[in-house]
């Protein structure tokens, strides 16, 4: 369309040029700023033709980067084909799930474990304490009296962690349930009335069950559960159904919260529902920003500058005309800011499941459920 007014305006252009050659009455003067006029015009339309040209192709160079995110965002969402993330101790493949995680190809003999029960003797598991100050007091002075007053040799207890946190409070980590307690007990006698200390409580694990049907709610999603799967044995309030979404495949999924055994229990089976089949695997879901892409909080509480999630520009998503080359990640950049020693790749946007910064938080999110 552009070209065919391009060469509209041409043609004008040569009619006004004709006719003022032709007319015999015409001042000399008049005729030469005509042709003036008319070869600024010709100039004009050039460049305005050179500049619709680069347009186009930044756009359509545009439309190829959405297209790749839609894909990448699509390969994300897409449900994985097998039942559940698997593993097994020995004689096993490591794989690529569609999902982006690592899995296991065991042998049809041999008996299917949960991930989490396959490395749980690897995994390191975080038991964690806070403790804030009841009067005006430093971390660092907590710090002193709790080593003051607590000695982990004589409770033969392993202390993984002592350190202060930017609100004041100070976090101790233990590799165990019983040990955290014993520390809490003995916190609570010997500085109870100097500092608040409380156990911080492990989540409950999620699930995803997948292609649910329409009929299924947040309301029923348990009832129909319980009532036809009575083989796993699962009681009223093991599970609680969060929200539904909807895939681009046009698919319903479901996220529920559940009780450690009730996870365990779904994961060894397919989850019968209404005339449906479904497959359940461990949902892990880390809360990112809209504004700045960093994590743990939302756009509406964020505070920071604006970053992109694929350049780490000043811009907005929608304003990004960065090539896949100048992909850079901002979580991954502040990281290498802060840690000169051990830097990280940061050639990647934040929609790459491969990124270190992303890996990192699902690691510290499994850390803190309770399986």
């Amino acid at each position: 369309m552009a070209d065919d007014v391009c060469l509209q305006i041409d043609k004008a252009l040569n009619a006004i040029v004709n006719v003022t050659d032709k007319s015999g009455n015409m001042k000399k003067e008049l005729k030469y700023e005509i042709h003036e006029t008319v070869s600024k015009l010709r100039k004009l339309v050039a460049t305005l033709k050179c500049n619709m040209q680069e347009t186009k192709e930044a756009n359509q160079s545009m439309i190829v980067e959405v297209k790749q995110l839609k894909e990448a965002l699509m390969e994300r969402d897409r449900p994985t084909t097998q039942p559940r993330q698997v593993a097994t101790t020995s004689n096993c493949q490591t794989v690529l799930t569609s999902r982006g995680r690592a899995a296991h190809a065991t042998p049809c003999c041999d008996r299917k474990k949960l991930f989490s029960e396959v490395v749980g003797g690897k995994q390191e598991e975080r038991h964690k304490l806070k403790s804030k100050p009841k009067q005006n007091q430093s971390t660092e002075e907590i710090k002193k009296l709790v080593k003051t007053k607590i000695d982990p040799i004589d409770m033969k207890i392993g202390i993984r962690t002592l350190k202060s946190l930017k609100n004041g409070q100070v976090l101790i980590e233990a590799d165990s349930k019983e040990a955290i307690e014993i520390l809490n007990s003995q916190l609570h006698d010997k500085c109870g009335s100097q500092l608040e200390i409380n156990i911080q409580k492990r989540r409950n694990p999620r699930i995803i069950v997948y292609n649910v049907p329409d009929a299924l709610t947040t309301e029923n999603a348990e009832a129909i559960i319980l009532a036809q799967n009575p083989d796993l044995k699962l009681q009223e309030g093991d599970i609680q159904a969060k929200y539904t979404f909807k895939t681009r495949r046009k698919t319903t999924n479901l996220v529920s919260e559940v009780l450690p055994h009730a996870r365990r229990q779904m994961l060894h089976n397919k989850i019968k529902l209404e005339w449906s089949v479904c497959y359940v695997e461990d949902y892990v879901s880390v809360n990112r920003c809209f504004t700045c892409s960093g994590y743990e909080h939302r756009h509406t509480e964020c505070r920071n500058e604006v970053a992109c999630p694929i350049c780490a520009g000043k811009h907005k998503l929608k304003d990004c005309a960065a090539t896949r080359t100048e992909y850079k990640y901002t979580n991954c950049v502040r990281f290498n800011a802060h840690n000169q020693d051990r830097k990280t790749q940061t050639n990647h946007s934040s929609l790459d499941r491969n990124c270190p910064s992303l890996q990192a938080m699902i690691a510290t999110y499994r850390q803190n459920i309770n399986h």
